[in-house]
């Protein structure tokens, strides 16, 4: 098996687009219709107002999460490993690469939205530190939003 390594991309590289392709072909899988509606603009993913990182095999992209500023905090974004990388601690690795970056960026706190229908997320979230908070954004309001922050 390959190593998986985690480096720093644009979400509007082409490679990286074609991943968020799956990212959101799950997401409709699990809750129907396009999978995520929520505005994301590549542009917010940049430093200093953002990050996003990509794992990567060798042969392909296998996972990616980011950060954008929201507000005073930092909003974890498009978070995810392909079905041919899980159980391998890759989400977790990401989850900490986001949360440095967004901590050396001098966000103190991170923030995320995801649904009832991500248990490994919700798992995952929650074994970090994560603790629930009042829903916040796009799909505040929404039966199944579950929201999550953490200090930094």
């Amino acid at each position: 098996m390959p190593e998986i390594k985690i480096r720093r991309a644009e979400l509007a590289e082409p490679v990286v687009r074609l991943l968020l392709v799956d990212v959101m072909r799950e997401l409709a899988d699990r809750y129907g219709g396009s999978g995520d509606d929520t505005p994301v603009d590549a542009a917010e993913f940049l430093p200093p107002n953002g990050d996003f990182f990509v794992a990567d095999d060798g042969e392909k992209l296998v996972g990616c999460a980011g950060w954008r500023r929201h507000g005073d905090d930092a909003e974890l974004k498009r978070m995810f490993t392909a079905k041919s990388a899980r159980g391998q601690g890759l989400g977790r690795r990401l989850l900490a690469k986001v949360e440095e970056s967004a901590r050396e960026a001098g966000y103190r706190r991170i923030i995320l939205e995801t649904g009832d229908k991500q248990p490994e997320a919700i798992g995952l979230y929650e074994s970090a530190g994560y603790v629930r908070i009042e829903d916040f954004g796009y799909y505040a309001g929404e039966e199944g939003v579950l929201s999550f922050a953490k200090p930094l």
